[in-house]
């Protein structure tokens, strides 16, 4: 079964691990449920190379919501203080595989990198392996990342209260199921729950398996499973513009091309009152 063409393996990225132009970059973030810190992590250990990607400080600083995307100069005033080109082979990983990774992944697409893929198996698999790793700080020579800002890939609020109005577009919700339903309740304190109208669950867990991506036919699947028509425009969502990414990515890999990410996702929709909110699995 064909893998995703933007996912690598471990045995790929080892072995170019001395290669000029390529970047690494750790794109690891957490939710408070997961006890794990991942700046903490990286200087504990990391692939040899590696940079860390604060998803909590690559952000518009100006925003009131959580990871929101920095304009275009800031994003390429961060990345290029990381030594990253946007010409560079760059790979992204997180610990699990495929929980925060793709994240970094699409805003470094949308920044206008052509050349950028996800880790296999995480940096947990990394070191499941015994493969290198180190803890010594990783030496960057400052770059130049030249943007080319895709903003036609995100989803503003507006563009919400249309698509939710008039089903112009499917909402892919990347959220577990309990959050999507409304069992479970929000982890930002105060926050409603449920989904907004329309929207089909693709929770991003469902898109791997043991820290690997799926096959393009496995992906396809889920995605057909959870009702998305892939002949129509998709837009992703999920808490925070995070976890969305990881359906972005799955629609990549199959080939769909008509989608956008809404980067304020739950917390903006959710944290109005002025918003539908539906509840149970539809």
């Amino acid at each position: 079964m064909s893998k995703s063409p933007f996912v690598v393996s471990a045995e790929w990225l080892e072995a170019k691990l001395d290669e000029p132009g390529l970047s690494i970059v750790d794109g690891s973030w957490y939710l408070p449920a997961h006890k794990r810190d991942a700046r903490a992590e990286y200087e504990a250990g990391h692939i040899p190379g590696a940079v860390f990607f604060d998803q909590d400080l690559v952000v518009d600083p100006s925003a009131t919501l959580p990871h929101t995307l920095p304009q275009p100069q800031q994003f390429g005033q961060f990345v290029s203080s990381m030594g990253i080109s946007a010409d560079d082979t760059i790979v992204v990983y997180d610990g699990p595989g495929f929980f925060s990774a793709p994240r970094v992944w699409w805003m470094f697409r949308l920044m206008g990198a052509s050349n950028v893929f996800v880790l296999d198996g995480g940096f947990d698999g990394w070191k499941a392996e015994g493969r290198r790793i180190t803890n010594e700080p990783t030496r960057v020579a400052p770059s130049y990342f030249d943007v080319l800002n895709a903003a036609e890939l995100v989803a503003t609020f507006d563009d919400m209260v249309q698509i939710v109005a008039d089903g112009s577009a499917q909402i892919a919700d990347a959220r577990s199921p309990g959050r999507f339903t409304g069992e479970e309740a929000e982890p930002r304190p105060g926050m409603r729950s449920g989904h907004m109208p329309g929207a089909r669950n693709v929770p991003a867990s469902a898109l791997s398996k043991d820290g690997e991506f799926l096959s393009v036919d496995e992906l396809r699947a889920v995605l057909g499973q959870a009702g998305i028509d892939l002949s129509r425009p998709v837009v992703t969502s999920c808490g925070s513009g995070v976890t969305a990414a990881a359906i972005s990515l799955a629609l990549a890999s199959v080939g769909h091309t008509d989608n956008r990410l809404y980067d304020g996702s739950w917390t903006e929709w959710g944290g109005r009152n002025d918003t539908p909110v539906a509840t149970g699995k539809d």
